[in-house]
Order: C-alpha cells, then structure tokens, then sequence
C-alpha cells in the first residue's frame, strides 16, 4: 500500500509532535510501504507550526525506502504575481527527490492567475498538485471554489499537463447532486440519491485524481456504504489512498475499511490494488517497488 497523504510536526498548540518513526511504525501496522510526506510551511493559512520542504527531504534521505517527499509552495511567494517563474525552484525540488507538490492550502480562488501560474509550472514539471478545497474566502486554509465546482473544471481544462489530486471538503462534499451552499463547507451526511458533479469532473478530465484521506473523503465513501463500494469500483482508476495521518496517535478508519472492502468481496481485489497502490506508483512514476 502507498499512502497519498501523511505530515510529520505540530499542527495544533495541543499536539505532541509526529515523527517519522511513529509515522514508520504505524505505517507497519497498517501494511503501508510507503508514505506520501506533505510540509506544513510556505502558506502562512493552516500553518502555525512548520514543518519545511527541507525537513521532509531529510527524512526522505534517512527513511528513502519509506518516504515519498513532496515539495510545497504558496503561489504568492517570490513576487505575489501571476508571472513568477516557479521552475527553479521546482526543478530543485525535484532533483532533491520531491514526487510533487502539495498539500495546497492559500485561501485563494483555485483559478486565481497566481494559482494557474504555479498550477502550470507544476505540470511543465510533471509534478503532480495535491490540492485542499474549501468553500469560501476566509476560511481557515485551503483554495476556494463555488458550489458545483466550475472553478476547478476550468483549470483541469485549461491545464491539462498538470495531474491535480483533489482533497478535503467542497471537494468530496460534491459526490452528491444534492449538495448545497449549506453542507458543502463539511462533511453531508445520508444516501447518494444520484452521482455529482464530482463523479462528472473525474469521468471527463484525465489529468483529476481523489484523494480518499481525511474525514472528508472517508466520509464520502461510507455515508451511503453501498455506493461507496460502487463508487471505488467504477472510478478505480482515479481514486488514491490514504490517511491524512498528522496527529500523535490518530485513528484512521480507512486502513481497516479498505481492506474489509476486499475481504468481504465488496470489491474487486483489482480496484483494490489500483487504489491502494498501483494509481499512486503511475502519476509518481514510482516504477516497481
């Protein structure tokens, strides 16, 4: 199993810090090989305490059979254009080892001409973007778009050489079509009457991912079970695994979740592994592990 999202550090005044090694130790509990490390730094929303770029990369270098690092940016750093040339630093990046970008978090619009412009050089880059979606300007963190997800449709559209893995709220709220400006900020409850404009996007675009981690997608799969097995069969080839694991001894249901689905026959041990690990090894061009 890969894991598509995990961070190390202090999030909250509350937290005890999460290492690598109870990152590394839970990843053996839980049948992962590798894990997708995310910083907590460049975006000043979501972030009280940092963990860098270069940490990461130094856990990579310890841990390189374990850890995937990625790399990430705010698109107001530098000159707060929408002409700053990212690609220096992004190359850097990569040659260090970094798989993609992410997780992105600045409380802008996901169209924004700053965030087109990192979004671009990203995929000029083959860097995926895994990217946080809220519902509004002034939210804690995380890019914004409107109910619907019209916003998002014009970037994948625009940007086609750019592979965006979507994540957290306004993203998987939109599983549904009766989504609303009400429930569209958190985590709706109650059957899946019919397919939303999530299920649309992810047919349409190539270059769209899902990023089951978090309550957020986790809760998209399980409020109405017997879609949700639907859901990871038909779009086996779009959706990614993982945990969003960032908290001292943080329980994550989806470990256990994921593979009951295979072991009761709730779905194929081919989504299964497309899922949990094939998918993730293509878009990062992991090759064989």
């Amino acid at each position: 199993m890969i894991d598509i999202h995990t961070h190390l550090g202090r999030i909250l005044r509350e937290d005890v810090p999460v290492t690598a090694e109870e990152l590394i130790e839970n990843m053996d509990k839980w049948g992962v090989e590798k894990a997708v490390v995310l910083p907590l730094d460049a975006t000043p929303e979501g972030s009280t305490f940092w963990f860098t770029t270069e940490q990461v990369i130094d856990v990579y270098r310890k841990y390189p059979e374990r850890i995937i690092p990625f790399c990430k940016l705010d698109p107001r750093q530098i000159n707060n254009s929408p002409n700053t040339d990212f690609t220096w630093i992004l190359k850097e990046y990569k040659d260090l080892g970094c798989k993609g970008v992410g997780e992105i978090t600045a409380n802008l619009y996901i169209d924004d001409p700053m965030v087109i412009n990192l979004f671009r050089q990203c995929g000029d880059m083959e860097m995926p973007v895994l990217f946080h979606l809220v519902d509004r300007i002034g939210a804690p963190y995380g890019l914004v778009d409107d109910i619907y997800l019209p916003r998002l449709e014009k970037v994948l559209k625009e940007l086609p050489k750019t592979i965006f893995i979507g994540h957290a709220m306004s993203f998987w709220a939109e599983i549904s079509s009766d989504v609303d400006e009400k429930t569209r900020g958190g985590y709706p409850k109650g059957p899946i009457k019919s397919p939303g404009r999530l299920q649309e996007l992810l047919k349409k675009y190539d270059n769209l991912y899902g990023d089951l981690s978090a309550g957020s997608g986790f809760n998209a799969i399980t409020r109405d079970p017997e879609y949700g097995y639907k859901f990871l069969e038909e779009f086996q080839d779009k959706l990614l695994f993982g945990t969003d694991f960032c908290h001292h001894n943080q329980e994550v249901p989806i470990v256990d979740y994921i593979k009951n689905a295979l072991k009761e026959g709730k779905i194929s041990e081919m989504a299964y592994k497309k899922i949990t690990r094939l998918n993730a090894e293509r878009i990062l061009k992991l090759g064989n592990i």
